[in-house]
């Protein structure tokens, strides 16, 4: 079965068009593709046969650009480094939330993050980055970006982002070398924003005739309440294995963007060898089915738990997007840029790390776990877990305390949850 995009576009029901939730149960397949299934199956193999020597000669020379795809053309299958149907039915669907024209699905979010890095950077080149990011992210770009040649300079997520991005670009005098802006916004833990359309101006204004791209890993708030693509971004960049995936069983990130862009991601992803597998594609497709289901549900549990956490006696401050009021500075970004707060929640705990591991450790339904976006609520403590490898000196200057916890919601009854919260409280 080889990709069968532009053959299958049904989008409209007569003049009527299809919402992505809809279109999340089929598009990009027909039953009668593979017997009748009415789900994808999962191909599981490493290689595919051609017709004809004639054909292999056709699909390596489209998959190494030596030769032009035709207008109704698309890659034949190959070899699944390069494709697979799984991955490529995933992919079409995937596109449909942020408007994109293309995606590529990759072996885990930082997979995905590398592979956006290495097929738009190069040796001398800056890369313009909000802080705080993921921990993993944060390695990436101070530890193994500068080893291949690569200046990176960070700029805070918040309202002194604006301020100190232009600055940064201006003080350095780095504008005709940057290559890249990157972005993680909501920022990981603290939830604090940068304004999309704001970084993609900067790139505009200091492209000097060169492409700047914009990257948005948009992991915190998902598909569905924020879409970077229509604010001005070039690429959207999430770790799957969140809430896209959603069922903490698997691991993948995914890649969104223009076709040309996509394009050359996908190029550096055959070469680099980034792509996910059909089992995992297959375990995506079956999740988006009911993404709009479950990142509903975490959202509104969210504020209940926020809510409680805001009037509790022992809880110093609360960062959740859904308390951001006029009086904050970031709400005009909030109410232009996010389109519901969604559900993570960080707060800091009178006290310290102790204070904080006494609340971890007295947990009883929410687990002590790293990641997010799954079914079960998780809590973890920043500063010495997904953020550990940020330098102690350097992480209060982007709000991670020794006080502050994340807490991932999931889909449990808020009452429960809250429950658990107000017990562990009470141990600290």
């Amino acid at each position: 079965m080889a990709r069968k995009k532009l053959e299958y576009t049904r989008r409209e029901i007569g003049k009527h068009r299809l919402r992505p939730e809809s279109l999340m149960m089929g598009y990009g397949y027909r039953p009668e593709w593979s017997e009748g299934s009415i789900k994808c199956p999962i191909f599981q193999t490493s290689t595919f046969a051609f017709k004809s020597a004639e054909e292999g000669k056709r699909f390596f020379a489209l998959a190494y650009g030596l030769e032009v795809k035709g207008p109704r053309e698309s890659l034949g299958l190959i070899y699944s480094r390069l494709n697979n149907p799984d991955l490529e039915i995933l992919e079409d669907r995937l596109t449909l939330w942020d408007g994109a024209e293309d995606a590529t699905v990759h072996a885990s979010g930082m997979a995905a993050i590398a592979t956006t890095f290495f097929s738009f950077l190069r040796p001398g080149d800056v890369l313009l980055h909000s802080e705080p990011v993921y921990g993993g992210t944060e390695f990436l770009i101070t530890h193994v970006l500068p080893e291949f040649g690569i200046e990176v300079i960070a700029f805070p997520a918040g309202p002194r982002g604006r301020d100190a991005a232009e600055r940064a670009l201006r003080d350095k005098g780095i504008a005709d070398r940057l290559g890249m802006i990157f972005l993680e916004t909501p920022a990981n833990p603290t939830n604090d924003l940068v304004d999309i359309a704001h970084c993609a101006e900067l790139a505009r204004k200091n492209s000097n005739g060169r492409k700047i791209i914009v990257a948005v890993d948009n992991t915190f708030l998902g598909p569905l309440f924020q879409h970077p693509l229509q604010h001005g971004a070039d690429l959207v960049i999430y770790s799957a294995t969140k809430f896209i995936g959603g069922h903490s069983d698997l691991i993948a990130g995914a890649v969104l963007g223009s076709e040309e862009l996509i394009g050359k991601v996908r190029w550096t992803r055959t070469f680099l060898g980034t792509a996910s597998e059909p089992w995992t594609g297959w375990l995506l497709l079956r999740s988006l089915e009911t993404l709009k289901l479950r990142m509903t549900s975490q959202m509104k549990n969210a504020r209940y738990v926020a809510d409680f956490l805001a009037d509790h006696p022992k809880v110093d401050k609360v960062h959740y997007l859904g308390h951001i009021n006029e009086e904050n500075p970031q709400h005009e970004v909030y109410r232009r840029q996010c389109i519901a707060p969604g559900a993570m929640v960080a707060f800091e705990i009178r006290g310290g790390e102790a204070e904080a591991f006494r609340f971890l450790n007295s947990l009883q339904l929410i687990h002590l776990a790293v990641s997010l976006g799954g079914t079960e609520s998780l809590a973890e403590h920043p500063a010495t877990m997904t953020h550990a490898d940020v330098p102690v000196d350097d992480q209060p200057r982007m709000g991670i305390t020794p006080a502050l916890v994340r807490l991932s919601i999931g889909v449990e009854h808020p009452e429960d949850l809250i429950a658990d919260l107000s017990q562990a409280l009470e141990k600290v």
